[in-house]
């Protein structure tokens, strides 16, 4: 692999890659996606408060450094579904009046828009001035970053930092960072949108039990993010090693594989991955004391997910590498180094898997956004990662109810549709830059 990645050729393919705008604006919003998966996977718990000077004590609840940042930035919870920017609730409620009697209207919310009580600026005043003061700092943070930019790029002419900035302004760089830059100033207005206004508001509402639903689906970047990786890096070493054996060896070894990757693909994977989880669930219950927390209880069940759907999705690449060593152990410098007694491994190591890794990183790419709709799909159907944890897919879940309700409840199936969309679709267009740089049949 290091080998691959460090020949002169696979450079020179990644930099194709990233010369295109479009893969460079993807690969921005694939790191923001990663960063935030990051900073939610970093856990702790706080120590209990007033204790003596003995053994400390911590709380049971498991927190992350996302939530530490989304709890000071996010209002608190209300007691039931609210809309995007709302004041007042969603439902009308029996409210008690001063001098006892009651009528039944839409109460205030608890937080929502609470900066506003006691003020005569509309509400839709308020909201557009933090609009426009988040596109103001946006746009100050951009071009900071622009200079920055401009200053680290490395150019053969000693031009000024005000003639790179405007080359990268204008896209006529090597590198297309104008791409990223664009990318980079709407994350830098959602980010704003979210500080000044999304702190005083619900941005996209709340959810049946009153919780901020921006929240959730920010929660459930990790839970793609993993989901994706954790089972490509399961399913890879699997995939290269059989897919490599039955081309390079053939004979019995070929047979076997076949078999066996045959055999494992007529098995219906929903089926397998429910029965997994039941095996799983009933585990848990029967071993409670292992798994204290929910958060335990939560990872382990998805790190379950992902091994499950990791034995369940290599035998594509694994048909694809045995058919491309079928034809490279054909070719003279393979059979050249047979006939100078080069050892079989390392003609597998030297010779083969660097002529296979295009192979390789178009499928992985390509497989990744299918793993994170298919954690959506199986959460939907209730197979897939904990209930009790924040994915797109168990928001959809929960949104089934909401839609049939009249008025109808549309915004936490809408926020978890634009975030899914916005991570698969970056991924799939990331991934037809690595296609089109790395597969042979393109140029």
């Amino acid at each position: 692999m290091q080998q691959a990645l460090s020949n002169p050729h696979t450079r020179a393919k990644w930099r194709l890659v990233f010369a295109r705008p479009i893969a460079m604006a993807s690969a921005t919003l694939l790191l923001l996606f990663v960063s935030v998966a990051l900073l939610d996977s970093i856990h702790f718990r706080l120590a209990m408060p007033f204790q003596d000077k003995g053994e400390v004590e911590f709380q049971n609840e498991v927190k992350s450094v996302l939530d530490v940042v989304l709890v000071r930035i996010l209002p608190a919870a209300e007691t039931t579904y609210s809309a995007p920017l709302a004041q007042y609730s969603f439902s009308k409620e029996t409210i008690r009046l001063e001098d006892g009697s009651t009528i039944r209207s839409y109460p205030r919310l608890q937080h929502g828009g609470a900066h506003l009580i006691g003020s005569r600026k509309p509400r839709a005043q308020d909201i557009a001035e933090r609009l426009l003061l988040s596109v103001f700092e946006a746009v100050i943070c951009s071009g900071i970053l622009l200079l920055l930019l401009a200053a680290l790029i490395k150019s053969e002419r000693q031009e000024s930092i005000s003639i790179r900035a405007k080359e990268i302004l204008v896209g006529t760089t090597t590198v297309p960072w104008r791409a990223s830059l664009i990318v980079v100033f709407f994350i830098m207005v959602l980010v704003f949108v979210i500080i000044n206004l999304g702190s005083v508001y619900h941005l996209f509402g709340t959810d049946k039990v009153g919780a901020d639903v921006l929240y959730q689906a920010i929660k459930s970047i990790r839970t793609g993010i993993t989901i994706g990786t954790v089972t490509t890096l399961i399913m890879l070493p699997v995939a290269l090693a059989l897919g490599m054996s039955a081309g390079y060896f053939g004979g019995r070894t070929d047979d076997i594989i076949q078999y066996f990757y045959t055999t494992l693909s007529s098995i219906p994977g929903v089926l397998l991955i429910a029965s997994a989880s039941l095996m799983l669930d009933l585990y848990m219950e029967q071993y409670e004391e292992l798994f204290r927390s929910i958060a335990q209880r939560q990872d382990v069940r998805l790190l379950a997910l992902c091994f499950i759907l990791g034995i369940t999705s290599w035998t594509g690449l694994c048909r694809l590498l045995r058919a491309e060593v079928l034809k490279l152990k054909e070719m003279d410098y393979v059979q050249a180094a047979h006939a100078f007694g080069v050892s079989q491994v390392l003609i597998l190591l030297r010779h083969l898997l660097p002529n296979i890794m295009h192979i390789v990183l178009i499928t992985i790419v390509l497989d990744f956004s299918g793993l994170v709709l298919a954690e959506a799909v199986l959460s939907y159907i209730g197979i897939g990662v904990d209930p009790t944890m924040e994915s797109w897919g168990n928001m959809i879940n929960r949104a089934r109810l909401e839609m049939a309700r009249d008025p109808m409840v549309w915004w936490s199936l809408a926020t978890a549709f634009f975030f899914m969309l916005t991570l698969v679709l970056s991924a799939n267009l990331f991934a037809d830059a690595v296609r089109d740089a790395f597969d042979p049949r393109s140029h």
